[in-house]
């Protein structure tokens, strides 16, 4: 056999509420990459806990292929299985299953690449997959699973690959991680076809941060704001000193207030302020912890003075910002249905 001509099987295990974009949009890679080829190099499965139909976040079904059982029962050899997907989106932390867990953990062993999309993330960390791997999750999400696996190394890349773990955040993002791994497989200009089909501009590279809201909302442009905001979205739970953050991106002091005013209408100290209210938000939803544990994740000396500022930003209390209590021993989840 020629090496164009191997013939790889991809499985894609769907968690409940899994988000259909970021799905179909991995598939459709492979989909495309044959269609490019000219033969059927790639072949996909759709894997559940049991075979009944698994429902997206949209509200639409798949019927799976194979069950967890009949997945485990694959031999895990290059022309048999090449690569396990982990799909997930909402509520990722009430589906969490052992047998899952398991599986993954079987196929770490055998040495298999495993990919994680949108809050698959998440799945593969429970699994202790993650465990000082460098690693992606869906913004939404990104708070709170730093909080819940300490042990791995999340960034705000759209995806991210270490020792053949494959992660990525979610959205369009999947058909970037796609076609890495395509690239890997077949080369540069298959890839580019690809591109060509989907009516794609450019391949974008991992390193390609993921535009977190505030970011997004100022549609920041310059080179030193952006330089700026990293690090600070970076450095949450410990605020770094403003002088600190000019002398890194390479500008004066007086010259970053001056681009803050001018870009986002208010100083670097209350944007700075604007994103830890945004993380500590985003935790207060989706995380059980105590206030004051959110309180000092998000920099905040005391309880009271982040009450104090939370509700001068968001307009009500951290604990008015709860949602309805789940039950016990279920941890609530914003849920990542991504852009």
């Amino acid at each position: 056999m020629t090496r164009m001509a191997v013939k790889r099987l991809f499985l894609f295990y769907l968690a409940p509420e899994f988000t259909m974009l970021a799905f179909t949009s991995a598939l459709e890679t492979l989909r495309l990459a044959n269609q490019v080829i000219g033969t059927d190099v790639y072949d996909w499965r759709i894997v559940a806990r049991d075979r009944n139909p698994v429902t997206a976040s949209c509200g639409l079904s798949i019927t799976p292929d194979l069950s967890l059982a009949e997945a485990r029962s694959l031999p895990a050899q290059p022309s048999t299985l090449d690569m396990v997907v982990v799909c997930a989106g909402r509520n990722v932390q009430t589906h969490l299953d052992k047998s899952l867990d398991t599986w993954l953990r079987e196929c770490r062993t055998k040495k298999l690449p495993i990919g994680a999309i949108c809050t698959g993330s998440y799945l593969l960390a429970n699994a202790g997959l993650l465990t000082d791997k460098r690693c992606t999750i869906h913004w939404e999400n990104y708070p709170s699973f730093s909080e819940a696996f300490s042990e791995a190394l999340p960034s705000s890349q759209i995806y991210e690959v270490d020792d053949r773990i494959y992660t990525c955040a979610g959205g369009i993002s999947s058909l970037d991680m796609m076609l890495h791994i395509v690239f890997e497989h077949h080369g540069a200009d298959v890839a580019r076809d690809i591109c060509q089909l989907a009516i794609i501009g450019s391949v974008r590279h991992r390193s390609e941060r993921q535009r977190l809201p505030l970011s997004l909302a100022q549609d920041i442009k310059n080179r030193a704001m952006k330089a700026a905001i990293e690090l600070m979205e970076e450095n949450i739970a410990e605020t770094l000193p403003l002088n600190i953050i000019a002398d890194r991106i390479g500008i004066s002091r007086r010259q970053m207030e001056r681009q803050f005013q001018s870009n986002t209408g208010c100083t670097p100290r209350v944007f700075y302020q604007k994103l830890r209210v945004q993380r500590a938000k985003s935790l207060l939803e989706q995380t059980g912890m105590p206030v004051i544990d959110v309180a000092v994740a998000c920099g905040f000396a005391s309880s009271s003075h982040f009450a104090k500022v939370y509700r001068t930003n968001e307009g009500r209390s951290p604990l008015e910002t709860r949602k309805p209590k789940r039950p016990k021993g279920i941890l609530p989840s914003s849920a990542a249905l991504s852009a």
